[in-house]
This record gives C-alpha cells, sequence and structure tokens, in this order.
C-alpha cells in the first residue's frame, strides 16, 4: 500500500458549489497509483464536501434552495453571528452536509458514476479561498 498527499486550494466566488473533479484526477493521475481510495477533508466549518449531480445545474440551485429555507441567515435564534447574517447558518449547513469524503478509484479513474461530481460548497456570501486534504491510499 502506498500513499499520496495533496492539499488543494480552492477559490470560491461566494455562496454555491465549485466542481473540484477535474482537481481530483489530476491528483490521482498524479500519485501514479491504478487502484486505491481518495480521502477528502475540508479544512474549514463553513464550507463542505458533496457528491451530486454534474449534468444539470438546476440541481445544485434546487439544494440551495432547499437549504435557504431550512437554515435561513440572520435568524434571530442564532447567538453566533459575529461575521454577520450568514456566519451561523454557514456553519449549521456545513454540518448538515459533509466535511469528508472516501473515493475509490480503479485503474487509475475515479469510480464516479456518469452524472456524479466532487463540488466544495462554500456556505458563506463572500469569496473565500478553502482548503481541502487529499489523501490517497492504493497501490
Amino acid at each position: 500500500m502506498q500513499q499520496h498527499h495533496q492539499l488543494l486550494t480552492i477559490t470560491t466566488n461566494g455562496r454555491g458549489c465549485v466542481n473540484i473533479t477535474r482537481h481530483l484526477r489530476e491528483a490521482v493521475r498524479a500519485s501514479g497509483l491504478q487502484d486505491g481510495v481518495v480521502n477528502l477533508l475540508v479544512q474549514h466549518t463553513s464550507c463542505s464536501l458533496m457528491i451530486q449531480e454534474n449534468a444539470d445545474p438546476d440541481v445544485l440551485r434546487d439544494v440551495e434552495a432547499f437549504l435557504a429555507r431550512v437554515v435561513p441567515d440572520g435568524d434571530p435564534s442564532y447567538l453566533h453571528c459575529n461575521e454577520g447574517d450568514d456566519d451561523m447558518a454557514a456553519h449549521i449547513r456545513m454540518a448538515l452536509t459533509q466535511v469528508s469524503l472516501a473515493i475509490p478509484f480503479s485503474g487509475g479513474r475515479l469510480a464516479l458514476g456518469g452524472w456524479q461530481g466532487v463540488f466544495l460548497y462554500e456556505h458563506r456570501y463572500a469569496p473565500h479561498s478553502r482548503r481541502v486534504a487529499v489523501h490517497i491510499l492504493g497501490e
């Protein structure tokens, strides 16, 4: 079993999803490994990771609309609001989604389904620079 580590820096444009699938494919290629698993961890508390459909952008808009209803920005019941109306909502959105993913790969290719992509989901209004730790195990 061999290992490969990489730290991705992903720039966001504010709230919404950034497709990072290409970065992960490049990381697997750079590892030189053919079969194994890619483990991801986003190193922040106000964004998350998500595997979702990558063909129809309406899917991502619908996910955002759902979370906006379930976790509204600026809810007066939030105690933590140090960085604005989206602050606590971003933390709750992160807790409801995922901060880590494990994705198998075979023959040097991610084992994603035909319609799947991997996204960094920014939950804050403002653009950010986000770090995703990538740990690849395989042979």
